[in-house]
């Protein structure tokens, strides 16, 4: 079986690395918008075009039985278009409101999400379907994307900056009482070690798991189909300006090729 992972950047890693435990012999393709980062505070409209025009060339490029969108912004704002537009199952990554409200004990629980995941109605109906006796307390911020790929890339940023980026968050009126956070964007996993550190007494809650989770739920009977003209490869929609040690942090997720695919 072959799945195109797509996101706007190296978010959805953490999603192929849930995938590979789970079905280690799917075949992967990885798809980066890098080209079109960061996507949290473009228009819908804009995003809708990009995104539907970008999996088009993935499709066309891979063939895959299913395509996980392991972006929460792209799943949020595309989803149902992308569904309407193509045969193959698509899997998406929603913020991990259910499992923060359930194990939340005051009842206080955070979301730490982009600017257009937050303000999606989606997110409104979880609230609603699986957190009603819980306050959320939201907060949709573009930094943490920026230091999660700062990271993967080995650059530096300070616990102290990453402090002051969620700071809003826990500012707000009742937010002292926050026990679990769910991070609502993929990206936001790099992050879980040093946001664990700053704060050891809230529970951190990861969409990558449950993504794989539901990955393997939707294609583990779906027919082998011809393997993807490119196993082990990821793509990239604009050329990398640091190409060899991207080439070096990718091999560990199972991609040894880093191919431009220029969209048309």
């Amino acid at each position: 079986m072959t799945l195109l992972v797509f996101d706007s950047g190296i978010g959805g890693l953490g999603v192929v690395a849930e995938i590979r435990k789970l079905q280690p012999e799917t075949n992967i393709t990885y798809l980066a918008d890098n080209g079109f980062y960061p996507y949290g505070e473009k228009p819908d409209d804009v995003l809708i075009a990009r995104i539907l025009k970008i999996i088009g060339l993935g499709v066309a490029r891979t063939n895959p039985d299913a395509i996980v969108i392991a972006c929460n912004t792209a799943s949020t704002v595309a989803l149902g278009h992308l569904r309407e537009s193509f045969p193959q199952p698509f899997i998406g990554c929603v913020p991990p409101i259910k499992p923060a409200a359930a194990a939340s004990r005051t009842r206080h629980i955070g979301l730490l999400a982009t600017a257009a995941t937050i303000r999606r109605p989606y997110l409104a109906d979880l609230k609603q379907k699986f957190a009603a006796g819980c306050v959320v307390h939201s907060f949709g911020t573009p930094t943490l994307a920026d230091f999660a790929e700062q990271k993967f890339r080995g650059a530096p940023f300070s616990l102290a900056a990453l402090s002051a980026a969620i700071a809003p968050l826990l500012s707000q009126p009742g937010a002292e009482l926050i026990d679990a956070i769910a991070l609502g964007c993929t990206h936001y996993t790099f992050l879980l070690p040093e946001l664990r550190a700053l704060h050891p007494n809230i529970q951190w809650f990861d969409p990558a798991n449950p993504v794989a989770r539901q990955a393997n739920a939707v294609t583990h009977h779906l027919p082998t189909s011809t393997p993807a003209p490119h196993p082990g490869t990821a793509l990239f929609t604009a050329a990398l300006a640091d190409a060899e040690i991207m080439g070096a942090n990718f091999k560990p997720y199972g991609f040894a090729n880093l191919l431009h695919l220029a969209p048309e």
